[in-house]
């Protein structure tokens, strides 16, 4: 898409159903995650008391997008397929939501008053800047004035799009290099990446105590970022090469489960000498983010109800993970003023804000996202989505 899109398949190749449903679980995870969020940001706390590990989540969709970037064009170069071609179906298929989650950015900050965190108000002319720049997808430098909420984040108006800044990254550095690469020498690129990743989370390089970096443009989470899409993106490439399905029933609820326990495992303490979350989260990117790719694209579905839902949750995954943070900003900062810091205290509400996101995404799908898309094939690629 982004990390959490998928590539357009070409017409004649099977779909990988399983893989859509698990990017959409993955999806709906990630709101959850969000909300516990607020409630340690609201405390003060910094501890993130459900679904700890949800940021993997990212890490997830950058190894389905290698696998599925990988299966759809690496045998299309050279077949009147040219970079052009290429750049021209991404931004189809990933920049009409970057806009509609910029703009929502920009409502939502408008409404929540136009101040920072720290209560500095923020004129008009940034909110503006700020979302042109979202638009054009050009990131904030920590402290610049369109930066308008004081945080340090690449995108103020719409923090996970930073995700989306090393996705197109990634899929730049696929068309000019990685592509060309041979087996080898791209088991070769992945294993000094998988090392480069492990040592950055087991070191804690970035002191966080996790490797929830990238959000911001210092250079320990410029760093760590672009690690954090590299690694996965291109494992992922090497694994659409090398896969062969197996057999295997239930994929997608075995597959699901996982997944849904790695990202509820609490924090786990420790960095002296080495950070024990960082082996966590190295595992979980490296070893186990893998094998559930293999297992799901083993997987298939079995009647055409589980196939309809695995589409809906694949359809509904990108935009959800587009526009649902502009109202995390409403939520934290009603949790701030009112002083709110536990799921038992505001159920109702919380409960509101992720139904209200799954809905949103779903009409910005229907009436935006799609219709949008089907104009700009039809105008730039002459085809139909």
């Amino acid at each position: 898409m982004s990390s959490i899109s998928s590539a357009a398949f070409t017409d004649t190749k099977p779909h990988y159903d399983l893989l859509d449903g698990l990017r959409g679980v993955a999806a709906l995870m990630v709101i959850w995650y969000h909300i516990f969020e607020g409630y340690a940001f609201a405390s003060g706390s910094g501890t993130i008391e459900g679904f700890n590990h949800g940021y993997l989540a990212v890490d997830f969709f950058f190894i389905l997008s290698g696998f599925v970037i990988g299966y759809a064009y690496d045998d299309r170069w050279g077949k009147n397929f040219t970079m052009k071609d290429f750049f021209k179906r991404r931004l189809i298929r990933l920049h009409p939501m970057v806009v509609m989650g910029a703009v929502l950015g920009a409502i939502t900050f408008y409404i929540q008053g136009c101040v920072q965190w720290d209560g500095t108000h923020i004129d008009i002319s940034m909110i503006m800047l700020s979302l042109l720049c979202t638009i054009c997808f050009i990131p904030a430098m920590p402290g610049v004035g369109y930066e308008v909420r004081g945080n340090g984040e690449m995108f103020p108006l719409n923090g996970p799009c930073w995700s989306l800044f090393f996705e197109y990254i990634g899929n730049i550095l696929y068309a000019i290099f990685i592509r060309r690469l041979s087996n080898k020498a791209l088991t070769a690129l992945v294993v000094l990446l998988g090392i480069a990743l492990a040592l950055f989370a087991i070191l804690d390089i970035s002191g966080y105590g996790n490797i929830g970096v990238g959000w911001t443009l210092d250079g320990i989470n410029f760093v760590g970022g672009l690690l954090r899409m590299l690694f996965p993106f291109s494992m992922g490439m090497l694994l659409s090469r090398k896969f062969k399905a197996i057999k295997i029933r239930g994929a997608f609820w075995i597959c699901t489960i996982i997944l849904i326990l790695l990202f509820a495992v609490p924090y786990l303490e420790g960095t002296d000498p080495i950070c024990t979350n960082g082996i966590y989260e190295a595992f979980c990117i490296i070893i186990a983010f893998p094998i559930l790719l293999w297992l799901g694209a083993s997987g298939t579905t079995t009647d055409k109800k589980s196939t309809k839902i695995c589409k809906f949750l694949g359809d509904l995954s990108y935009p959800i993970y587009v526009i649902h943070y502009p109202f995390m900003y409403l939520f934290y900062a009603w949790l701030i003023k009112n002083q709110l810091f536990t799921l038992e205290e505001t159920w109702q509400v919380a409960s509101c804000v992720y139904t209200w996101n799954i809905l949103l995404a779903y009409l910005c799908l229907k009436l935006y996202d799609e219709p949008i898309r089907r104009y700009l094939a039809k105008r730039f690629l002459n085809r139909k989505l």
